[in-house]
């Protein structure tokens, strides 16, 4: 295999469009690969790069995801596929798939987050191919899709998923996923569970340190958590990283139905027991699963610093409000 790295991440902001515009421009023929930034993500990207020889992969957050994709339609496809994965539909996706199409491109679209039935028809008409699954995760959908006789492809899959859907029976699974909480370790793990590939003295090293790291920040973010709501007993910290893990453990002390975790720009990770976290982020500009989401609380400067400081907000109020409504 010819694998083609993309440094999306590594790129300073002003300079990613030109950066991406040459970069599709220069491409070897094959596949380019949209994809998210997690364990499922890098997951996915190893699927295909098994699978196809020549594979351009472009990790990208949630909210770039628009921005990539507008970048890419003013290139010229020439029968190449733009592979999507692990990625929701967003407003207006239906316009760049348009001319991403009239551009040359095959798009194909694999993602485990939940569409509305109207959303998926829209989409299903133009893309060639449109795979929505949300009892698997999105490492899952491509194998069964791209490998389903490949075997590493499958265990690749097994491991990912027992992460990504907190499944955690799998204890290859965690050490990944907190691994990859450092970018820089991305490229690594995703070119061994190429090989298939789970464990290896420098995955090990690099989980040892990341945990201390870990445990010292969730308990910064829980010492200053408050609790709120009758129906629900819902947890509001401060995220100071590590999300998944920081909601896990809320919930293991503080007996908490969800936990709302906080960035300084108002970006939050949610995680309930009730499956209802992709309809409480919906209701604040992001999505999800519905036990494990994420939105934003779009905090002024002053917002934020009195978030950080005393734990308040309107927006909390307002959330609140909406989880002790829902049906």
């Amino acid at each position: 295999m010819d694998p083609v790295r993309f440094p999306w991440t590594a790129i300073p902001r002003k300079d990613r469009d030109q950066e991406l515009l040459a970069q599709m421009q220069n491409r070897p023929r094959g596949v380019v690969h949209i994809t998210h930034n997690d364990l499922d993500a890098v997951g996915c990207d190893a699927i295909h790069r098994r699978v196809f020889d020549s594979v351009t992969t472009i990790f990208c957050s949630v909210g770039r995801f628009p921005h990539v994709l507008t970048g890419i339609s003013r290139t010229i496809g020439e029968g190449d596929t733009l592979s999507i994965s692990d990625l929701g539909y967003y407003q207006g996706a239906e316009s760049m798939v348009d001319t991403l199409k009239e551009q040359g491109w095959r798009v194909e679209w694999r993602d485990h987050h939940r569409w509305r039935d109207e959303e998926y028809a829209r989409m299903e008409k133009r893309c060639d191919i449109l795979h929505v699954q949300v009892d698997t995760c999105a490492t899952g959908i491509c194998a069964r899709d791209l490998a389903p006789d490949d075997p590493i492809a499958i265990e690749v899959a097994r491991v990912v998923c027992d992460y990504d859907l907190w499944v955690h029976a799998d204890p290859r699974s965690a050490i990944l996923g907190q691994v990859l909480q450092r970018k820089k370790n991305r490229e690594y793990v995703r070119d061994c569970l190429v090989q298939g590939t789970f464990s290896d003295e420098r995955i090990k090293a690099e989980y040892r340190e990341i945990r201390e790291d870990m445990m010292r920040l969730m308990e910064k973010s829980i010492r200053k958590a408050q609790i709120r709501g009758a129906r629900y007993r819902i947890g509001f910290a401060p995220l100071y990283g590590y999300p998944s893990e920081t909601a896990a453990e809320m919930r293991r002390t503080l007996s908490t139905d969800m936990e709302v975790l906080i960035s300084p720009s108002g970006r939050f990770s949610l995680r309930s027991v009730p499956p209802v976290s992709h309809i409480l982020a919906r209701n604040f500009g992001g999505g999800g699963h519905p036990n494990a989401a994420g939105g934003n609380f779009p905090f002024s400067f002053w917002e934020g610093v009195l978030f950080r400081l005393f734990g308040r907000s309107v927006y909390i109020d307002r959330f609140v409000e909406i989880a002790e409504s829902l049906e």
